[in-house]
């Protein structure tokens, strides 16, 4: 057997060129076969994973801003809208042209601060210092024109609140992430926010962006509004007038409502103190909500003529009916007295609304069954929350049953507005009763949402008036409490011309300790005009340092009325007899205390 040498090959590639032609060939056929492989992994394999990273690279996904729906007064007076502001960034070290301290003084009238406030920011950090946010295109122009090197503007959107603490009460404000914190831009959130269209684009291979996709409707903008029944003309009238009595007597705050009793529509809602919602960040949480609706307290006398009107309703007085008013009376072992301590006499239904009397408005509520009278505060809304438009209302808090009917004490105080507590926008509801034939409507403070043609697109479903007094008793109490304004507690609230009835409150707080405290709270509420009731204006003051509901209140009620007459165009009561208004003189005799209320 023959050896096979290291030389040995089979005789088909003995030829060198042949062997390095084999060997060619294999390279080519295995790379041939991988980069077959390489193709079927990419296009096979692959191909989902590629295809999303190609689309990732070449479409562009845009979620553009959307502003909120702007907020405007029953006369299209902007109250809140969303517009383009920008941020001042300061940025020391490549001031150039100017010294600090001289952009200092430049840029402070314009931004309203202090010129020392801004030097000291100037010199906390070389770059990159944040001096001002929300500022407007009118200033930001301003500071352009400065030709500064260091001052940096970026554009951003702001919510700004044109009436700035005028209605801030009712709107509420935005926080820094643009999301409502209070008012109605936090009770209205999804109706503020429009919808936010997705736009896609594609990028061309030279980096070009082109349109891929628009979504159906993005060229229809939405250009619809939100309208309140608010006049922010009133709205200011009631703050200064609101405002200028808490002052005079130093109170701890106060409210102020006009409602159109027809149908619950708010013209003005004031609570003092308030904020400025474009400054949200530099006042207490606690001027955030609207005590008028989420605060409550003891109606006192202003409650006299509801209980009235549920007597009448219940049959268990006449409008002609008298009572012996010697200026207390026992009440299980308790004596109840009149705010002045002085008796009537004989005294009338009307003439114990007049006069304010706590012994008459007893023996008026005992002819009724303390059931029965419990039953009817609990109708009239008494011990329930209240139907609004406005956030984080308060339930309103009324005595067990139970309670009520064992304990006699309980009614005889609930007569004259003690022993329960409702919140002012309440007592509101309740006293447009009076005015409206006798029914029960849902204060509110919006209108609906409007478009540029003025046309209504959307309009909150309120529910309907509840029936709870007849007209005719209605009209009785109503006219009843007229000779308040006219020879009564409620003088000072008098205008010449008009028929105004009105009720005088001066009523102690509880304590917390149990009983009642020194402090007060004052109130006047009002109907005009009397010959055809249509508008419901109250004022609460909470602890002035003296004065009762005559001095304090009604004389607030009145600068409100007036100005509320001057803007609804309502025609005097008697056009002929304009005569000289006694107003300053009933002021003078309501401060000497000449009835109580």
């Amino acid at each position: 057997m023959k050896r096979l040498g290291a030389n040995y090959l089979p005789s088909v590639i003995k030829d060198p060129k042949e062997v390095r032609l084999l060997l060619v060939w294999m390279i080519l056929f295995l790379g041939g076969l991988g980069l077959c492989w390489n193709l079927f992994r990419l296009q096979v394999i692959r191909r989902p994973f590629l295809e999303r990273y190609a689309r990732q690279q070449q479409e562009i996904t845009l979620r553009p801003f959307v502003p909120r729906r702007s907020i405007v007064d029953r006369n299209n007076n902007l109250l809140a809208v969303d517009s383009p502001t920008y941020t001042l960034y300061a940025h020391p070290l490549i001031f150039r042209r100017q010294t600090k301290e001289q952009i200092a003084n430049q840029l402070a009238p314009l931004l309203d601060k202090p010129a020392s406030e801004l030097l000291t920011k100037f010199n906390s950090a070389p770059t990159g210092i944040r001096i001002k946010d929300k500022i407007v295109q009118e200033v930001a122009d301003k500071i352009v024109a400065m030709r500064q090197d260091g001052l940096e503007l970026i554009q951003t959107f702001s919510r700004l609140y044109p009436a700035k603490e005028t209605a801030a009460d009712i709107v509420g404000y935005v926080d820094d992430n643009h999301k409502g914190q209070a008012g109605l831009e936090y009770s209205r959130e999804t109706i503020l926010e429009r919808s936010t269209k997705i736009l896609k684009l594609n990028r061309a291979g030279n980096g070009a962006v082109m349109p891929d996709h628009a979504p159906e409707g993005l060229l229809n903008a939405d250009d619809t509004h939100l309208r309140l029944t608010i006049d922010v003309r009133l709205q200011r009238a009631a703050r200064a007038a609101l405002k200028t009595k808490m002052a005079e007597f130093k109170a701890k705050r106060g409210t102020v409502i006009v409602m159109d009793a027809r149908d619950g529509s708010l013209l003005a809602l004031v609570a003092e103190p308030t904020y400025n919602p474009n400054e949200f960040f530099n006042y207490d949480k606690s001027l955030f909500k609207n005590w008028a609706i989420t605060d409550l307290y003891e109606p006192g006398s202003t409650f006299k003529p509801i209980n009235v009107a549920i007597a009448l309703e219940n049959k268990s007085i006449q409008p002609d009916s008298f009572f012996r008013d010697s200026g207390a009376i026992k009440v299980s072992n308790k004596v109840i007295r009149n705010a002045n301590g002085a008796g009537h006499g004989r005294v009338s239904v009307s003439k114990i609304i007049q006069v304010s009397s706590n012994v008459g408005m007893v023996q008026i509520m005992q002819t009724l069954k303390p059931k029965d009278y419990h039953t009817w505060l609990k109708r009239l809304g008494v011990g329930s929350s209240l139907e609004s438009d406005l956030p984080f209302r308060a339930v309103s808090k009324l005595k067990s049953e139970r309670t009520f009917t064992s304990l006699p004490i309980e009614p005889a105080t609930a007569s004259f507005g003690q022993g329960f507590s409702i919140t002012p926008l309440h007592l509101v509801r309740m006293t447009a009763t009076l005015a409206n034939g006798g029914k029960l409507v849902t204060p509110h403070v919006i209108k609906g949402l409007y478009n540029s043609k003025d046309e209504l697109t959307w309009q909150p479903t309120l529910p309907p008036p509840k029936a709870v007094f007849s007209p005719n008793t209605a009209k009785t109490v109503a006219e009843m409490m007229e000779s308040v304004v006219k020879n009564g507690t409620g003088r000072a609230a008098q205008i010449p011309g008009y028929r105004i009835g009105g009720k005088t409150g001066t009523a102690q707080k509880a304590s917390p300790k149990g009983g009642y405290s020194d402090a007060k709270v004052t109130s006047f509420v009002a109907i005009l005009p009397l010959e055809s009731p249509r508008y419901v204006v109250a004022a609460v003051v909470d602890e002035p340092k003296g004065g009762s509901g005559a001095a304090v209140a009604a004389p607030v009620v009145k600068s409100v009325m007036e100005s509320l007459i001057n803007i609804e165009k309502i025609p005097p009561s008697n056009p002929k007899v304009l005569e000289a208004s006694p107003s300053n003189q009933a002021g003078e005799e309501s401060r000497r205390g000449v009835e109580g209320d």
